[in-house]
Order: structure tokens, then C-alpha cells, then sequence
């Protein structure tokens, strides 16, 4: 059989199928580079780049056509409904950025790629994952940057979660948040008034719910971040190394004492998993490792979720003292459904064409100089929908290595990984820099509410791909609006 028919095969097995042929390939799950941090040379986050633009399907031998009910389906609406497009009532994608850009762009420093290693990452170039879920933001900014769509109600479930983990007291504890003080407020408007405005509505809200006890303080942003302070610092015994310069192995030590010292922050999850980030250099070569974990247990689907989403964090102060922890939760209610996955080689004819998102300043090179690709969801909070992507890493010219010329240094392409089709706004570079700010194709008028469905829970899985409904109940594809676009 051909590797062609082979993929095409694939792409009509069940998940069920595709997992237990993972899980008895390898029970343990690979770390993927870390694709959050920055290279040396980018100090800040970067935006990426997005115009308005749309581009050809990869899938050109179908033009107008959509994904139809694999014939193996076990889903009742396939069955009923055989050869009808088992995806086709998914809402179209509006790819936004409502950050701003910032100094910098993503690269990593490396002698040589095979430093960067695979990671833990679970997905890997042999999964052909059919397709994935992806979810709306439910977070919102205006134009100076106030949040929208917080829930008060899950910023303090995670907060008395945390603080029981850590043992502090939840029922005599009492919850503070960052809300301004009088005099704050006084001044602010104050400051309103003497340009003829008046303060927005909202602007003094709290934007984080705190409590604090024992040394330790917990604070609960809109995101559903937890940020663990502890003052003072925690020390580690003598023969465990938690510094900078720690190596890989002396990390991983130091990981293993921290995850049972703080075992309460890892029991929601069946197989905590250590993710010692992509450990890239510095400008002068030097390579540091993180101590995250991530749930490695449950179905290849759900170990890419909560790879990409839900991690806890551990962090080092200069001393080799343990200072800060993170946990990271986000709402991933919103689901907007499951949809189709391209293959790599239909990304990377797509990456070839111009159809990438980078805040890397340099026209992508030949394909000779693509040194790796993973599949990864961009989770920074200022993006409208979280969904996945192909993130290439590519080998870039001589003069964007630092002073020491040996290190080489590779910049990220993000390719959308979901099909086009299914995208109002596919990116195209632009040659800008810092990211430049984000264009996307707004449609001409937002969609109609679907009658007769309803929203997921939260925390709830997705489940399969969305089946077709009558005709009477189907949804006009003419886009997603996000709340907050400008």
C-alpha cells in the first residue's frame, strides 16, 4: 500500500482504534519543546502576524466540497445519514490576536537542533490525529485593554481548590481581591475629569481573588491562573540542586522532591507527567530546564489538551529556593466543536506558499532549512479561539545568531492546523517585525443564533465531531464573531 493510501486509510479509523494502537506502541508520553518560552533574543512576548487573505484549500483535488462520513463510522448520524458531511456544521474560524505586539520575536538557541530534543509532547510527526477540538475564548479586551467574560464563580472554585491542596485553612481564610482603594479611585477620576471623560464602566472591578496564610499567597487571575508566592522561599535539602545552571538530571531531581512535596497540586491528575521545557540557550550558550507537569493519562485527544492547557509549574529563585508556583486552568467550556486536522505535508506546502503566522522578521527560507514541526495549540490569552497549530522551527541565516556564530537559531511558523476550509482569515506573512498587529476578515454580519442546541459544561469533553442536523435547524457558516473585535 502506498504511504498516500495508507494516510487516507487512517483518516477513516475511530479515535478508540487510533488510541489503543498508540497506547500499545508507548505507554509513555513524550515532551514536546516548550513552544511558550522565547529565544534568548526575543526578551518579550511577540504577536504574530495575520492579513487578511484567504487561500486554496489543501485539499485541491475537492474543491467546494466537505469532509463526508468515513464509512467505518460508528456515529448513529453517519449511519443514517451515509456520505452526508459529517463536519459541515461546525462554525467557520476567525482567527484574532486582541493583544499588542511586543520587542523581539520566537526563536530558540541551539549548537545544533537534536539540543532541542522531541520534548514530551504527545503528539508526534507518526499520529495522524483526524481531528481536534477547538475552543472559544471566553475571555474578551476593549480597545484600552478590560477584560470581559470573567467567571468570579471559577476564579474562587480554583482558588479554594489550590489553597485545600496546600493545606490552608479554606473555611477560616478569608478571600481578598486587588480592588482599588478610595483614594486610588478618587484620583483616577479625578484624572478622567480634567480631560472631559469619565471613567468606563468597570474599570475599578477587581481583576483577582486573593488569600493568603502560613507563608504562602495565592492569587487567581481572570485567566484562571493560580500564581503561588511563597515568602519565605522554600529551600530545598542540601544535595538537591534547583538553580539556573542545574543540569537536566539535577532538575529532574529536584522535580521529583517538589512533586511529592506538593503531591495535593498533582492529585486531579492519573499520570503526572514531568515537562523539563525545550531547555534552548542563552546568548552565551548556557541552557536552563523547567519543572512543569502536565496529566499524561486518558486518550491521546485529552493528553494533547491538557499538554497544551492544564500544567502545573515550579520555579527557582537565585538562591536554588523554591518561590513561586503556578497552576494553570483555564475555561475551556466554550467549545465550538471537533474539527478536521491537515497532515503535516499539507502544512508544509502551506508554510511553503506564505500561509503562516510568525513574529520572526525573515521571509521563511528553502524547505531544506525546516529543521521540525509539532502539533501545538496557542494558549496566550489574548487570542479569541484556541486552536491547534503547526509550528514549524526553521534554521535561520547567519546573521540573526548572537555574537557567538556557532549557535544557531531557529524561529517558529505557525501553520493552522485545522482544515481551511473552515477559516475565514488563513494568515499570510508580511514581512513585519514584533508582529506588527493582527488583520482578520470580519463577515459582513454576525450569524444567526442555532435554535435547539446547547452550550458544553464546563470541563466537559466535546466528545465525537459534531453530526449533521436537518436542514430546518442548520446553521448559516457565514463566521464566528468573537466579542471585542476592532
Amino acid at each position: 500500500m502506498k504511504p498516500e493510501h495508507l494516510s487516507d486509510a487512517m483518516n477513516y479509523l475511530g479515535e478508540d482504534l487510533i488510541q489503543e494502537a498508540e497506547e500499545a506502541r508507548s505507554h509513555a508520553v513524550r515532551r514536546r519543546p516548550s513552544w511558550q518560552r522565547w529565544g534568548a533574543l526575543a526578551a518579550c512576548l511577540a504577536v504574530a502576524v495575520f492579513a487578511v487573505s484567504r487561500f486554496e484549500p489543501p485539499y485541491r483535488d475537492m474543491p467546494g466540497q466537505m469532509p463526508t462520513c468515513p464509512p467505518c463510522s460508528d456515529s448513529p448520524a453517519s449511519q443514517e445519514n451515509p456520505g452526508k458531511p459529517f463536519f459541515e456544521e461546525l462554525p467557520l474560524i476567525t482567527i484574532q490576536d486582541m493583544g499588542v505586539g511586543a520587542m523581539g520575536y520566537e526563536g530558540y538557541l541551539a549548537y545544533d537542533f537534536s539540543e532541542l530534543g522531541s520534548g514530551m509532547n504527545p503528539w508526534t510527526e507518526e499520529v495522524r490525529m483526524p481531528y481536534l477540538p477547538v475552543y472559544k475564548n471566553p475571555l474578551t479586551y476593549d480597545n484600552i485593554y478590560r477584560v470581559s467574560g470573567a467567571d468570579q464563580d471559577k476564579m474562587k472554585a480554583l482558588l479554594l481548590d489550590v489553597a485545600g491542596k496546600l493545606g490552608l485553612d479554606t473555611q477560616t481564610t478569608p478571600v481578598t481581591d486587588n480592588a482599588p482603594t478610595e483614594d486610588y479611585k478618587k484620583a483616577i477620576t479625578e484624572k478622567f475629569a480634567a480631560v472631559g471623560e469619565t471613567v468606563p464602566e468597570g474599570y475599578f472591578d477587581p481583576t483577582t481573588l486573593i488569600m493568603e496564610a502560613d507563608g504562602i499567597k495565592i492569587e487567581v487571575d481572570q485567566t484562571l491562573t493560580a500564581r503561588i508566592d511563597f515568602d519565605p522561599p522554600v529551600e530545598l535539602p542540601d544535595e538537591i540542586t534547583f538553580t539556573y545552571s542545574a543540569s537536566k538530571e539535577e532538575m529532574a531531581e529536584a522535580a521529583s522532591w517538589l512533586s511529592e512535596k506538593y503531591s495535593g497540586l498533582l492529585s486531579d491528575m492519573a499520570e503526572p507527567v514531568l515537562d523539563q521545557g525545550m531547555a534552548d540557550r542563552n546568548i552565551y550558550g548556557e541552557r536552563s530546564f523547567d519543572v512543569e507537569y502536565f496529566d499524561g493519562g486518558g486518550s491521546l485527544k485529552q493528553q494533547i489538551i491538557n499538554y497544551n492547557f492544564n500544567r502545573v509549574a515550579f520555579y527557582n529563585d537565585d538562591d536554588g529556593k523554591l518561590f513561586l508556583a503556578r497552576v494553570y486552568a483555564p475555561d475551556l467550556s466554550q467549545v465550538m466543536g471537533n474539527y478536521p486536522i491537515i497532515t503535516v505535508e499539507e502544512a508544509k506546502e502551506l508554510l511553503l506558499a506564505g500561509n503562516y503566522a510568525s513574529s520572526v522578521p525573515y521571509d521563511l527560507p528553502k524547505a531544506e532549512e525546516i529543521a521540525g514541526v509539532e502539533l501545538v495549540y496557542r494558549t496566550s490569552s489574548y487570542e479569541a479561539v484556541w486552536l491547534p497549530y503547526y509550528r514549524f522551527l526553521v534554521d535561520l541565516p547567519e546573521e540573526y545568531r548572537p555574537g557567538d556564530k556557532s549557535l544557531r537559531d531557529y524561529g517558529a511558523y505557525y501553520v493552522p492546523a485545522v482544515d481551511g476550509r473552515y477559516i475565514t482569515n488563513m494568515p499570510v506573512y508580511d514581512g513585519s517585525f514584533n508582529g506588527g498587529g493582527t488583520a482578520v476578515k470580519k463577515p459582513d454580519a454576525p450569524p444567526e443564533e442555532e435554535e435547539g442546541t446547547e452550550p458544553a459544561q464546563p470541563g466537559e469533553d466535546p466528545g465525537e465531531p459534531t453530526p449533521p442536523i436537518d436542514e430546518s435547524n442548520k446553521r448559516a457558516m457565514e463566521g464566528v464573531i468573537v466579542p471585542g473585535q476592532k
